[in-house]
């Protein structure tokens, strides 16, 4: 089930948007300003996000310029009753992937948001090295070095380390990295997943039972903290 994030302040359009979205067999959070919408995205990583303009605390601009500064690829549509030229290149400019003025039909949104879900996703970063704390990464090598000792990693270890550290401090799901790292035609179980991070833990980490850097995200998959 697909997940979107409604960002309104107007108590009676989420609740519309809510109901519609729902009725479509999509999963909905949503967010009344623009600070709690960056924290939710962040938490519960949707798979599109619904984002108003003209909201409290941080506007639908500075949320999607943060996302996107975040590493957030998810597709974002802008909503609101402007209907400037300006504004709407502003928005697209800052990474938003559509754009609808109020008001609007729920059959056209519909329609644009499943059309912006079959979009493809960026590919992941390929980074080839990385250094934190006292690790060192050689992705092209396969070899981590943690204080001075060498260690090497496995193919899948070094792919979902490097997806985790792509999108810093962004929790990854378990089917986005079966999707990124063994794609559509091998497809383990997510328990393969869990098994390469142990390991990967093992190798990296001063305290694998307690890690720091691959933290796990209930409910969710894992993410990357430097």
């Amino acid at each position: 089930m697909e997940k979107i994030l409604i960002v309104e302040d107007e108590p009676d359009m989420v609740m519309g948007l809510k109901d519609n979205l729902e009725l479509e067999g999509y999963q909905v959070v949503t967010a009344l300003d623009g600070e709690r919408a960056v924290e939710v995205a962040l938490q519960t990583c949707p798979d599109l996000i619904l984002l108003d303009i003209m909201i409290p605390k941080l506007n639908g601009f500075e949320v999607c310029k943060q996302l996107r500064q975040k590493g957030m690829d998810v597709p974002i549509i802008m909503l609101t009753a402007k209907s400037q030229e300006v504004d709407k290149v502003l928005g697209l400019e800052l990474g938003a992937d559509d754009y609808m003025t109020k008001p609007f039909s729920i059959r056209e949104l519909l329609a644009r948001i499943k059309a912006v879900l079959r979009r493809p996703r960026r590919p992941p970063e390929k980074i080839d090295s990385y250094a934190f704390g006292n690790v060192t990464v050689d992705f092209r090598k396969q070899v981590a070095v943690k204080d001075g000792v060498p260690v090497e990693l496995s193919h899948y270890e070094a792919e979902i380390l490097r997806l985790l550290i792509a999108n810093q401090g962004e929790p990854i799901s378990r089917n986005r990295i079966l999707d990124e790292v063994w794609g559509y035609e091998l497809y383990p179980t997510t328990r393969t997943i869990d098994n390469h991070v142990v390991k990967l833990r093992q190798k990296i980490e001063d305290d694998p039972h307690n890690p720091v850097h691959i933290v796990t995200v209930h409910g969710m998959g894992y993410k990357f903290v430097e």
